[in-house]
């Protein structure tokens, strides 16, 4: 643990890093300047004593390696020229190449391989020259051969780790990404469940709303002759309103987090609230007759959400557009592996014109739900007056993903 903060610490302060490095690099070149390789011990201290020359090349060297991160090209030429003297005018002579080896390393390490090979190269060669033709010491003296075989092994570790950055860099990449990518996906989900709850909404709120309005009308015509009726017909208003309440609470309750206070709710309606559902409409004042013949099929619940959502948003548009007079069919046929829908109006006379396809949001939110379940939806006027909706919905039936053609 200690170790790790004190890691992070010196990650911090590059300048303290390079200037311990250099002082640690300074007291090696320091203490292998007094030892003899040549002597009958494996090591001889105060053999022999590097003369004030070396002495300041060799602190030249060490101050130099303070700004290898800010310039290593020219930290690497520094020191590498000091190394070409030391080697040329010291004798015995310090190891002032050391400084060059990390200065070395540093460029291998900060910049990318066709550099280090070149840097290397130039490195090697001219540092091993002038120590084989220009030193004191024979061509072939370990001391020489130890100057190539260090520089290389600079410039190789180096570019190891170069390389090693590289591989973590493109690791953090590819899991920055990942992440991005995710993040994405649930904003899209987000998105489409949002539009899908809307389209409830929208289904609901217009069903009652067209309900609600054409009853309170009844219930204002009739109030002063007919209280009875009246009376009947704002029945029927508290009786649409709780209905659109119920379902609100419903639909809105799917926006609720785990931890938010539970509230009721009830099944997406289906198509088993057929004849419920085309009785609102009776008691609207608008004439609906129901013709089935799905042998009771057992629909997926998304289809089966599908097929009464498209009922009731035609049959809604009926009540708003065709006129108070209007006639109203809905037929459910199952044909093999489909089931298709079917909703005629008359166009009473007088009445407005229905939608054409395409407009308004009802009709926008039926094809909607149809295409995602990888229906059709046709809808138009009908020769001689009035307007047909005609869904076909699969029974086993996927949703479409982002990769299916649209």
């Amino acid at each position: 643990m200690a170790l790790a903060r004190a890691r992070r610490q010196l990650t911090a302060h590059p300048l303290a890093l390079d200037s311990a490095l250099a002082a640690g690099v300074l007291l090696c070149m320091l203490a292998g300047s007094f030892v003899d390789p040549h002597s009958g011990h494996t090591v001889s201290w105060s053999v022999r004593t590097p003369d004030p020359l070396s002495l300041l090349l060799m602190t030249l060297g060490a101050v130099a390696l303070i700004f290898r991160r800010r310039a290593p090209m020219t930290v690497l030429a520094v020191t590498g020229t000091l190394s070409v003297v030391e080697s040329v005018t010291g004798d015995p002579r310090a190891p002032v190449a050391m400084s060059a080896v990390v200065a070395l390393f540093t460029v291998a390490a900060t910049t990318d391989r066709p550099t280090t090979l070149r840097a290397a190269l130039l490195t090697m060669t001219a540092l091993t020259s002038a120590a084989m033709l220009a030193g004191p010491l024979p061509w072939y003296a370990q001391e020489n051969l130890g100057i190539l075989a260090w520089t290389g092994i600079g410039a190789t570790a180096g570019d190891a780790v170069r390389s090693r950055r590289a591989v973590v860099q493109a690791i953090r990449e590819r899991a920055e990404r990942a992440e991005r990518t995710r993040e994405e996906e649930a904003r899209r989900r987000v998105a489409e469940e949002r539009l899908r709850i809307a389209r409830d909404l929208h289904d609901v709120v217009a069903h009652h709303i067209a309900l609600v309005n054409v009853q309170a009308g009844v219930a204002a015509h009739v109030m002063d002759k007919r209280p009875d009726q009246a009376k009947e017909a704002l029945a029927h208003v508290r009786e649409a309103s709780r209905s659109a309440l119920n379902e609100l609470r419903a639909t809105v309750g799917l926006l609720r987090q785990s931890g938010d206070p539970e509230a009721p709710t009830e099944p997406a309606p289906g198509l088993d609230r057929l004849d419920e559902l085309a009785g609102t409409f009776r008691n609207a004042g608008l004439l609906v007759e129901v013709a089935r013949a799905d042998y009771d099929a057992k629909l997926p619940a998304a289809v089966d959400l599908a097929a009464y959502r498209v009922i009731q948003e035609a049959l809604t548009n009926v009540q708003k557009h065709a006129g108070a007079d209007a006639k109203a069919e809905v037929s459910v046929v199952r044909v093999g592996p489909h089931i298709e829908i079917t909703v005629l109006d008359d166009g009473a006379p007088g009445s407005e014109e229905a939608p054409v396809t395409g407009g308004g949001h009802g009709l926008l939110g039926m094809r909607e739900r149809v295409t995602a379940l990888r229906g059709t939806l046709t809808t138009g006027p009908r020769y001689g007056g009035g307007f047909r909706v005609h869904a076909i919905l699969p029974v086993k039936t996927r949703t479409r993903t982002a990769e299916d053609p649209v």
